[in-house]
């Protein structure tokens, strides 16, 4: 169900096969009639097995109106007439193919109606034409493993299922199309990177439109930059035979291309078109990566980003919030292959990690403190104390009643939310020429939050009062002293941790939405509402980040792997009270340890 989504969202053609027909459960007619209530009128079969379960051997094709019996272990089948007890069922398929490919020719549908049938190359024709646009789906049958069947679907592939010189022009960004002939200005578009040693970046591409001859330069349409393709390939497997020239709708690789990457278009000088970018599905689970040690976490680091240029599907974060490498993936067996490839061509034992939660600090009443940072060694001491009221932030909150603001200052911070910062000095307390240093030291605070070390955000700081010496009285001083002071304050005024809030929607079949909805609860969600879409049956939900680790894990297990879900950032919100103490309770402990 979720292929057939891409099939229709590109408008591919399409075939189904069904597998597995000599097993002992098997049951073809039950099957062919699930794929066509879900998928409709245009699923029609071309073949079905004479004798399925155990013991299968033969295929009737209604297509050819010929028998195919294979010998035990399979391989190539003798060709023998339909029986007549079978007759009367394979001529109805044969007739149903017929006018399947008769409806989408007028010549032939003329000749059908004419003569009443078609030709075998008629036939194929027809049927091409009707593949290429959609209009029929044709359904084969194999046994894979007795290697029965896929010979003749292979020759059916070849006979007659649409070729590449079929497909429709290419689509440009912008909704333009690109012509496929080699008479025009070059286009090419990156399909694919690999890496590989000795060698470095291997690109492979196709050609669009135009004519490209080894030694040609062409422009990058991303970066504005000039890419000499110094040498030409055409690729078998690991075979590659040198080429001269590549013409419009041939594949070729190249190698040692200097800023070029999947999914970018070069063209003749002049030239500025994009061919449509391909678009990859977002990531379904992410895995933290456990540090191997420095020297080779360096070597881990590099061998990952190989396999990010390689695999665009993968996403390697560096976390500066969590102070983790992340990995975000398709799916687990995604981060699985990963780890392999990487221990498999590196040597490095790389392990995964659950990954921490970015949390946000704040607080939800006022607060004062003060404290003074003395130090005297001998020489220039270190002077400064600072008294600050902080208080929860709100857009158009009015200035406090009892102090004399001198100076507001509105930082949006890096990570998201405010710090309004107020200068309240009277009276030369402070000198002004420490307001730089004071604030200074309190977002170096909010960068690692007294609760769990997260960050903090939407928070009114007033600096009301101090002291300062005329010679120990330093920027570093006031600097140590305002984040003490602040810390202080922060614990006094009933701190709370954030936690993000993801909206989750979940596409499930109808027979297993229970289940999904029961799973749901047990992570903390939200219902927000339910809906049908198309096949589907749509579940709306709001759902703490942290409650959905290994989640596609899970939704696979629970849906037989015929589900998908979507997942974006909502809000922050309050963590309940039991949760963020068993959260601060696990960051001491950490901090101890490190100690």
């Amino acid at each position: 169900e979720l292929v057939w989504e891409y099939v229709d969202k590109f408008k591919t053609p399409a075939m189904f096969v069904i597998n597995q027909v000599d097993h002992e459960k098997s049951d073809y007619e039950t099957t062919l009639e699930q794929a066509k209530d879900r998928f409709g009128h245009k699923v029609i079969p071309v073949q079905y097995p004479l004798n399925q379960g155990d013991g299968f051997n033969t295929i009737v094709d209604a297509l050819r109106m010929t028998m195919y019996v294979f010998p035990e272990g399979g391989g190539k089948p003798e060709k023998q007439p339909i029986p007549e007890s079978e007759i009367g069922r394979a001529q109805e398929m044969h007739n149903a193919l017929v006018e399947a490919a008769a409806e989408n020719d007028e010549e032939l549908m003329d000749k059908f109606f004419e003569a009443g049938t078609l030709t075998e190359e008629e036939l194929a024709a027809g049927l091409r034409i009707a593949i290429a646009h959609q209009e029929i789906y044709p359904v084969f049958i194999a046994s894979s493993t007795q290697n029965m069947g896929s010979g003749r679907i292979m020759g059916f592939i070849n006979d007659v299922c649409p070729s590449p010189a079929d497909r429709p022009d290419a689509i440009l960004e912008g909704g333009d199309t690109l012509e496929c002939k080699s008479d025009g200005d070059t286009s090419i578009f990156i399909f694919k990177t690999i890496s590989e040693p000795r060698v470095g970046n291997v690109s492979f591409f196709k050609v669009y439109s135009g004519v490209l001859n080894a030694g040609d330069e062409l422009t990058n349409v991303s970066n504005r930059g000039s890419e000499r393709f110094g040498q030409l390939f055409i690729s078998n497997g690991k075979d590659r035979q040198n080429i001269e020239t590549l013409k419009a709708g041939d594949i070729g690789v190249t190698v040692k291309l200097k800023n070029s990457h999947t999914n970018n278009t070069l063209n003749s000088k002049g030239v500025d078109r994009e061919i449509e970018k391909m678009h990859f599905p977002e990531p379904r689970v992410r895995e933290a990566v456990v540090p191997p040690g420095k020297a080779e976490m360096e070597k881990l680091m590099k061998a990952l980003h190989i396999i990010e240029e390689e695999d665009p599907t993968l996403i390697v974060e560096q976390s500066k919030a969590l102070k983790q490498v992340l990995l975000h993936g398709q799916g687990q067996l995604h981060l699985d292959l990963v780890r392999y490839r990487v221990e498999k061509a590196n040597g490095i034992n790389m392990e995964f990690a659950k990954p921490r939660i970015a949390y946000r600090e704040t607080i939800t009443k006022a607060a004062n403190a003060e404290y003074r940072h003395k130090k005297q060694s001998g020489g220039a001491g270190q002077f400064a104390e600072v008294h600050m009221r902080i208080e929860p932030y709100y857009e158009d909150m009015p200035n406090p009643a009892d102090l004399s603001v001198r100076k507001i200052e509105m930082e949006d911070l890096p990570w998201g939310g405010k710090l309004a910062y107020y200068w309240c000095i009277v009276g030369g307390s402070i000198d002004a020429n420490f307001s730089n240093a004071i604030k200074k030291g309190i977002m170096q605070k909010m960068e690692e939050g007294p609760l769990t070390g997260s960050y903090c955000q939407n928070i009114r700081v007033c600096i009301y009062d101090g002291k300062m010496h005329p010679v120990d009285s330093k920027d570093i001083a006031f600097l140590i002293a305002a984040g003490y002071a602040f810390r202080d304050a922060f614990g006094h005024a009933a701190p709370k941790l954030m936690e993000p809030i993801y909206d989750l929607e979940v596409l499930c079949a109808e027979d297993t939405m229970g289940d999904v909805m029961g799973d749901l609860q047990t992570r903390r969600a939200i219902i927000q509402g339910m809906d049908s879409e198309g096949h589907y049956q749509k579940i709306l939900a709001k759902v703490p980040l942290a409650e959905l680790y290994q989640y596609s894990a899970t939704l696979r297990s629970l849906t037989q792997g015929r589900a998908k879900f979507h997942r974006t950032f909502a809000e922050f919100a309050p963590v309940p009270h039991d949760e963020q103490q068993k959260l601060i309770t696990e960051y001491q402990a950490s901090l101890e340890e490190e100690e």
